[in-house]
């Protein structure tokens, strides 16, 4: 098995035996209608109209868009305009929850003869790529290319975080019967799971489960991060590099999220949309940690609130894991599709940054060999030709360089700050 370079860092999955439980119903949900890579949906429904479980509530014609659905049954109250982490804003619908949580009537599984329909399905189920990135899974598998190798991503290597763990461990049937049904769709004569060692149970459990089924095969990856990087994943199960400007569907592949999976399997079978989500709760403010099922829309402060979260003491809150997630400032902020993980933290250590001692360390830790020092200084001259000749655009923004930096400078911010940089000059 072959490595890139990768860090350890701390696991802190206190949640690994935590059993995913339902929340009780909020009072409302705010579903924005924009949950992943691409363009937003715009509302098809109004202020006063009664919704149902599983029914859509926006959609577009765009290709790279994903329908949205309502995770509750009640009233739309209000269409509103919603911030996403990006900055920009999109449309949101906020729903006032009934608690009968009647089912619409479009609920109802889909008829797949061929791989228009099945394409078709996986747009319908309202699934976006659930490790994180959001990536349109309709787009993800209906490549151009054949397809010799299909790549489940079980890694899960950020701190913390035991959704996708959870999912595994409690719903590994549904997961091998997703995986049967995707192979055959697209005629995918290989499927690998990759899943971490320290994550020894689901190995054990899937390797007994698939002991008479030859094209699904579970290997056992290194307990580093970032794992579950798709290039990184790729490299560590294939040893095949994915080149600058380059997919992976171009060299035969596909990466899919263990939990991605897992949703489409529901979707074909019951023809329920995604509307829920498992999400690990936990930080050093949360007393009653765990994985919950939670409405898409649901807000985190009513999810801390059912964690017995001391909000008062919070100092950090985390949209996903501490190496990859991304700062909350609202505590009403809802759960999207892409939410795996609420971190609520008090003890945080913003350490001062000092001037780069040409250590090297960011670049030994980089996986994809980047040079962020160089980036930096780059970067400050504003000089884009540089940015491009030391590959910027191939960073992955996993944090290690900036977790590894004595000094503790901000790599990997700047390296995205960097990404931008390009990318408005090339508008222009």
């Amino acid at each position: 098995m072959k490595k890139l370079n990768s860090i350890k860092v701390p696991h802190n999955k206190n949640t690994k035996d935590c059993m995913i439980e339902k929340i009780p119903l909020p009072p409302f949900v705010k579903i924005p209608m924009l949950m992943n890579m691409g363009s937003p949906c715009n509302p098809i429904v109004k202020i006063k109209d009664t919704i149902s479980v599983g029914q859509k509530i926006g959609d577009s014609d765009a290709l790279f868009s994903v329908p949205v659905y309502s995770s509750v049954s009640g009233t739309v109250k209000a269409i509103s305009d919603y911030r996403i982490s990006d900055g920009s804003l999109c449309k949101a619908v906020e729903i006032e929850c009934d608690n009968l949580q009647n089912i619409s009537d479009s609920v109802k599984p889909s008829e797949i003869n061929s791989r228009e329909d099945f394409v078709k399905a996986v747009r319908e189920s309202g699934l976006s790529g659930l490790g994180g990135a959001g990536f349109p899974t309709h787009i993800k598998l209906n490549p151009k290319n054949k397809i010799n190798t299909l790549i489940v991503n079980g890694a899960e290597c950020e701190p913390y975080i035991t959704s996708d763990y959870r999912i595994m461990i409690e719903h590994a049937d549904e997961i091998i019967e997703g995986l049967n049904f995707i192979s055959k769709m697209l005629d995918i004569p290989n499927v690998i799971i990759g899943i971490e060692k320290n994550k020894p149970e689901a190995i054990k459990l899937f390797s007994e489960k698939l002991q008479n089924i030859n094209n699904i095969n579970v290997i056992s990856l290194p307990s580093l991060y970032p794992q579950g990087a798709e290039k990184v994943l790729i490299y560590t199960s294939l040893g095949k590099i994915v080149q600058e400007g380059k997919l992976p569907s171009d060299y035969g592949i596909i990466v899919i999220n263990v939990s991605t999976v897992y949703y489409l399997n529901v979707y074909f079978k019951t023809g329920m949309p995604l509307i829920n989500r498992v999400v690990t709760v936990d930080g050093d403010t949360v007393k009653k940690a765990g994985n919950y099922l939670v409405p898409i829309g649901t807000s985190f402060d009513y999810i801390l609130g059912y964690a017995q979260c001391e909000k008062d003491k919070i100092n950090k809150l985390i949209a996903g894991g501490m190496m990859m997630g991304i700062t909350v400032y609202d505590i009403n902020q809802p759960v999207s599709k892409i939410n795996n993980a609420i971190l609520a933290m008090n003890k945080i250590n913003i350490p001062k940054e000092i001037a780069c001692i040409r250590c090297g360390r960011c670049m030994n830790a980089c996986p994809v060999n980047l040079m962020p020092m160089e980036i930096e200084r780059a970067y400050k001259k504003k000089n884009t030709e540089m940015l491009l000749k030391y590959k910027v655009n191939l960073c992955i923004n996993c944090g290690c360089c900036t977790y590894i930096c004595p000094s503790k400078r901000k790599l990997a911010e700047t390296n995205q700050l960097a990404k931008l940089l390009i990318s408005s000059i090339k508008k222009k």
